[in-house]
């Protein structure tokens, strides 16, 4: 079996999965570090072979395929070549298709996207129809060998954690409770669970009827995505958002409103918004009659679909993200929902464990080393909102466990004697985290590097001005404190007898 996008969203869920039915696959990726670093292929070795190299690059396609009875098209170049991303990726079917009759393959089975045909198809849509056909030996696409019978799988929204369709609408309803939209909030579409699409992957490999075909997959409703905007303000437990469409949003500045709101670059929004104005809907039922699901596991519906996603997203259990196939020009630091992050260091001629010890005796009665005087009134403004403050101190001067309080923090990890992360549990607009490392330095004089790294995932555009308002008193608060740490390890370090 041969696979391309291994390192990508959808390719790198179903590899694992053909693995675990018995296949050999042998993976096309750029880097062939990155991949081996996925657990699965780190699991299974004697059933993953990687080729590294460019899947433009028609030579190591074709030798990558030979003995290859299938071959599975999951690359799109959107991401990749921006405004050139339709060129890009008709030049790669090209070349796929060509390689793939030249290695003797039997099957091309490619993920699409589902929509009307004919005329009025956004550019998005459009190029995936181009794929299509130059995978099957259309125009531009005729190759040695004859064609090789592909199975296309056409599909709307993907909903899974990590989709990028999904972490747009995530986002977009959780920060905004009031949207200005474009008409398309009202055009229909027939979103499908990951999970489904997965299993219509295999299942067209396992089913001969599908050789040739063009299917549709989608979830079992259809509904406006007005509708499915709300239905992730219920799964996210969240009051009602109201959502004006307005006729004047174009394309282009719903893409900026997007990059600016979630971690999806212009870029990489401008296609899809501009994809959300056609209707996005199966013409048939084909691909339920041809590739039914085993008795007990039914397509899952757009709120089950939403649960399982945010159930992975809460317990940190994402599987791959949209941003998994390498990182995108241009990302806002935030990007791929992860956080906001200060990262400070500094290295003392104290050993590592007089660092750590320092560090351990954070907060209480002590304080935090330095500007005290703006812990405390930190901690006063949280009380006042409700939260802890510093009333509640610590329970031992010298030591931490897991689980510990520590005024307005929680010990949620830590590994004596290098690393510790404590939580925030005060009233904020997103969830923050500082995390201490401490390591030997690389120096023949010994010492250590302590690395302290502030982290905040914002929730709402509440939480982006909060982060942004309170950096400038991290160059006071955590720079000082830092320093602090610093002195208190040296200080310890020489008052330390000698045995």
């Amino acid at each position: 079996m041969f696979l391309t996008g291994a390192t990508g969203y959808i390719g790198g869920r179903l590899a694992p999965r053909l693995v675990e039915r018995g296949y050999r696959v042998r993976c096309l990726a750029r880097s062939a570090a990155k991949l081996r670093a996925r657990p699965w292929a780190a699991t299974v070795e004697d059933r993953v072979e990687i080729v590294e190299g460019d899947a433009g690059d028609a030579a190591v396609l074709e030798a990558g395929m030979r003995g290859c009875r299938a071959a599975y098209y999951l690359v799109h170049s959107m991401d990749a070549a921006g405004p050139e991303y339709r060129k890009r990726d008709l030049a790669l079917a090209e070349a796929f298709a060509r390689a793939a009759a030249r290695a003797g393959v039997e099957r091309i089975i490619y993920l699409g996207g589902l929509g009307e045909t004919g005329a009025g198809l956004s550019e998005h849509l459009s190029s995936r129809r181009e794929v299509e056909a130059a995978l099957r030996g259309g125009e531009g696409g005729a190759r040695e060998g004859g064609a090789v019978p592909v199975t296309v799988l056409r599909a709307a929204m993907i909903i899974g954690s990590g989709s990028a369709s999904f972490e747009i609408l995530r986002y977009l309803v959780e920060r905004l409770p009031i949207m200005i939209t474009p008409r398309w909030v009202h055009t229909e579409s027939q979103p499908i669970a990951v999970r489904d699409v997965l299993h219509y992957l295999i299942a067209a490999l396992e089913t001969p009827a599908t050789a040739g075909r063009t299917l549709d997959i989608g979830g079992p409703e259809v509904c406006s995505y007005l509708e499915i905007m709300r239905e992730m303000a219920r799964a996210l437990h969240l009051r009602r958002r109201l959502v004006i469409p307005v006729p004047v949003l174009t394309p282009r500045l719903s893409s900026l409103w997007i990059h600016l709101v979630t971690p999806l670059h212009a870029r990489i929004a401008r296609p899809l918004a501009e994809g959300l104005k056609n209707r996005v809907v199966c013409r048939d039922d084909e691909a339920v009659r041809l590739m039914p699901h085993p008795p007990g596991h039914g397509r899952l519906t757009i709120r089950q679909a939403m649960d399982a996603a945010l159930e992975k997203v809460h317990h940190g259990a994402v599987e791959t993200a949209w941003s998994d196939a390498g990182v995108m020009p241009g990302d806002p630091p935030w990007a791929g929902g992860t956080e906001f992050v200060d990262r400070r260091e500094a290295t003392t001629a104290a050993p590592p464990e007089a660092v750590w010890a320092a560090v351990c005796t954070l907060g209480g009665e002590r304080g935090y080393y330095a500007a005290n005087w703006l812990w405390r009134l930190r901690g006063i403004m949280d009380r006042v909102a409700g939260g802890p403050g510093l009333r509640r101190g610590r329970r031992s001067a010298d030591e931490l466990l897991l689980g510990d309080a520590l005024d307005f923090w929680r010990v949620t990890a830590i590994e004596p004697p290098r690393r510790l992360v404590l939580t925030a549990e005060m009233k904020l607009p997103g969830v923050a985290t500082l995390g201490f490392e401490v390591e030997g330095a690389p120096t023949a004089a010994g010492g250590a590097r302590l690395v302290m790294t502030a982290r905040f995932r914002p929730r709402g555009l509440l939480g982006i001005a909060y982060w942004y308002s309170v950096l400038p008193l991290h160059g006071i608060v955590f720079r000082r404190m830092l320093r602090g740490l610093v002195r208190a390890a040296e200080r310890a370090g020489v008052e330390k007898p000698v045995a």
